[in-house]
This record gives C-alpha cells, structure tokens and sequence, in this order.
C-alpha cells in the first residue's frame, strides 16, 4: 500500500526532500505522491512536522 498525504498538508516540503523514489510533487496547495512509485518506507511520515502523510 502507498503512502497519501491528507489536507493538513502545510506544503513545506520536507517530506518531498526525504524521499528516495522521489514520488513527492506539489500538488494545488499541498504535496501528493505517486501511488506506483511509492515503496512504503515511510520517511515522508517520519520527517513531517504535522503528520499529513498515512499509509492508505
């Protein structure tokens, strides 16, 4: 399963840094990432300051 990212998204962009698929873009205000490349490491969830990233 991929890892979504939900609307407490502050779009600040650390979680996009952290990941080594880089399947993390800006989306329309806040980040969103690409389901197929998405490897469920989770660091997008373990960097971000409010939690916005969740398995889905």
């Amino acid at each position: 399963m991929a890892f979504v990212i939900d609307d407490t998204c502050i779009a600040c962009g650390a979680c996009a840094a952290e990941c080594p698929e880089e399947c993390i873009t800006e989306g329309d205000g806040i980040y969103v990432i690409d389901a197929d490349k998405c490897i469920d490491c989770g660091n997008c969830k373990d960097i971000c300051p409010v939690g916005a990233p969740d398995a889905e």
